[in-house]
């Protein structure tokens, strides 16, 4: 510990910290724009700076330590002068229509011009303009961004793609998509973690709620919503609901009042697809010589995007099984529809997600084996969906909860873990090992492979034979694992990814606060409801038995193949620059 002065009054803190970490440890906190801990200390916004007695200039606190004896001031008249005067050279080349973004109300430069008292401007505003694709899942909008640097750093530190980068010089200067690419051209994963973690609205989902409204009002249309699993551990943020309160079945109310037609559990087709995925694999290891090792999961596909532009020669290690959203959607248009007894082509799919790229995921042609168009019709991500909930002036505190509709609204515990990092391995062990042995094992078995670590390993005895796996989240840490695969130094029988950190729970499209993670949180909530369900394997989900029985006979029947699997080498997505050129079609 060291002994500063911070505002005229002492203070022990820790040696060698920041001076934006100490003062925030002693409760003093210091604005900033650009600074995320660990990934963008490099002090470019300049508004966090502070006065250093003795010393001529302001310094950033964001990335100068502490000294034994320092004595400073984080909101002196001279800081205060300083810092307004470079919120307002920001602001001169901000579009600053706050009550037309996406962030108003959940802006750090909104929320420190506001504490700065900034009523007007005295510069003369240039904004800059550029063309952006907005049929794109991600959209960037170049009059917003603050230059803060903060997606070029998620994207190549944590996830490791390089999609941004500086474009021009001086007061042109900006941020634009590397190897002057179009965006919809670039290998991007749509992660969204850009999108996360920029602090205005620069950039943002596409909005596609005007579809949802307008679907919801054609009479002609049954609109049929699942909601995916992690949603529930997110939705309520920004309404300033306790995660105690903000239940999926108080969403369920939300979006019933608001007009849904049939509102079911994305957790449903997260068991079918255990069934199909770990009745897959126990086939491949039945046929070794036959098979492509490892096993990829499927169910992300961000993390199949990723695989498809940077290592489209292991495609073929994927399973073939759809994700749970795709799977629901085919099922929504095929065996619902005949319970319902209802033209398919009236159902108006609808997916809430915590993801951009599944918004790419159910625009994939292939994709529409129910043969009524695309299986899933529409993707809101939990932003939107609460932004829709706003518009229709649902005041979510006051509703009573309601139930899934039934039978697709049956979910177990190991449907609920899909979420996060780990659950989808969890989930099919536990359904793998009673296909194998006919017995349950203990729910609690697996957890080895849970936890927010970016790559974990292990290795567990099921029947007669030790079944080596692997669990990564974060696509930094994926290609890591991919060239340990590939040079040989480590070897698996099956391997779960997911795109973001944290899993679905820390996914792109999950509610933003700035400065703030809470991938861990919602995952271990997530855990928890699977430990509170009465159903914790996949395997036991009536619903799934149900349409086993009536409709698909059997994991990896014929009519299973056809509406529950697909073939990802037909997905369309860009390679990776870094790439051959001249690699065979074949490959990929």
């Amino acid at each position: 510990m060291v002994t500063v002065t911070i505002n005229h009054k002492v203070y022990e803190v820790e040696e060698g910290s920041t001076i934006l970490d100490a003062a925030a440890s002693v409760g003093i906190h210091i604005p900033t724009l650009c600074y995320l801990k660990g990934i963008n200390e490099i002090g470019a916004c300049r508004v966090c700076v502070v006065e250093l007695a003795g010393k001529d200039k302001l310094v950033a606190s964001c990335n100068n330590r502490v000294q034994e004896g320092m004595v400073m001031y984080t909101n002196s008249p001279r800081v205060r002068e300083a810092r307004r005067g470079i919120v307002e050279l920001i602001l001169s080349q901000h579009d600053c229509y706050c009550s037309t973004c996406v962030r108003s109300g959940n802006c750090g430069l909104q929320r420190i011009a506001n504490d700065l008292g900034i009523l007007d401007l005295p510069y003369q505003r240039e904004l800059p303009v550029s063309e952006w694709n907005k049929r794109f899942p991600l959209i960037r909008d170049f009059s917003k961004c603050i230059k803060c640097m903060r997606c070029i750093q998620v994207c190549d530190e944590i996830q490791g793609m390089h999609i941004w980068n500086v474009a021009n010089t001086g007061s042109r200067t900006t941020v634009d998509v590397t190897w002057n690419r179009k965006i919809e051209d670039s290998d991007c994963a749509l992660c969204g973690q850009c999108i996360t973690h920029c602090p205005v609205g620069a950039l943002r989902e596409r909005d596609d709620t005007e579809k949802a409204f307008a679907a919801l009002a054609d009479p002609d249309k049954i609109t049929v919503v699942q909601i995916a699993p992690s949603v529930r551990a997110a939705w309520g943020e920004p309404f300033g609901l306790p995660r105690e309160q903000a239940t999926v079945k108080r969403l369920v109310a939300a979006l019933r009042r608001m007009g849904f037609r049939y509102i079911f559990d994305t957790n449903f087709a997260a068991d079918l697809t255990i069934m199909e995925e770990g009745s897959e694999l126990l086939e491949k290891l039945g046929r070794p010589e036959a098979a492509r090792f490892p096993m990829f999961t499927s169910c992300c596909p961000g993390w199949v995007r990723f695989l498809k532009s940077q290592y489209p020669d292991m495609v073929g290690n994927l399973s073939s099984a759809k994700s749970p959203q795709q799977m629901f959607g085919a099922v929504a248009k095929s065996y619902y529809a005949e319970l319902l007894n209802v033209d398919p082509k009236r159902i108006y799919s609808i997916s809430v997600m915590p993801c951009l790229a599944k918004k790419d995921e159910c625009a994939q042609k292939v994709l529409n084996d129910a043969g009524v168009g695309q299986d899933v019709d529409l993707v809101l991500t939990t932003r939107e969906i609460d932004r829709m909930i706003r518009a229709e002036h649902v005041l979510v505190s006051e509703l009573e909860e309601e139930e899934f509709d039934m039978p697709l609204g049956v979910g177990t515990g190991a449907a609920v873990i899909f979420g996060t990092t780990g659950g989808v391995m969890q989930a099919a062990l536990r359904s793998a090992y009673y296909l194998a042995t006919g017995e349950n094992p203990d729910p609690d078995a697996f957890l080895e492979v849970g936890g927010m670590q970016g790559w974990k390993e292990a290795s567990f005895r099921i029947a007669d034979r030790t079944l080596r796996v692997a669990v990564v989240n974060g696509l930094g840490n994926a290609r890591r694992m991919m060239e340990s695969i590939r040079t040989g130094r480590t070897t698996y029988d099956f391997v779960e990814v997911m795109a973001c950190p944290g899993g679905c729970a820390g996914g792109g499209g999950q509610p933003i606060t700035d400065g703030a993670e809470f991938a861990q949180v919602r995952g271990e909530q997530l855990y928890e409801l699977d430990k509170e369900n009465t159903l914790r394997f996949s395997h036991e989900n009536p619903a799934v038995l149900g349409a086993y029985r009536d409709y698909f006979e059997k994991p990896l029947s014929q009519r299973s193949h056809k509406l529950l699997h697909t073939q990802h080498k037909k997905w369309e997505c860009p390679l990776s620059p870094y790439l051959e050129r001249n690699r065979s079609d074949e490959a990929y």
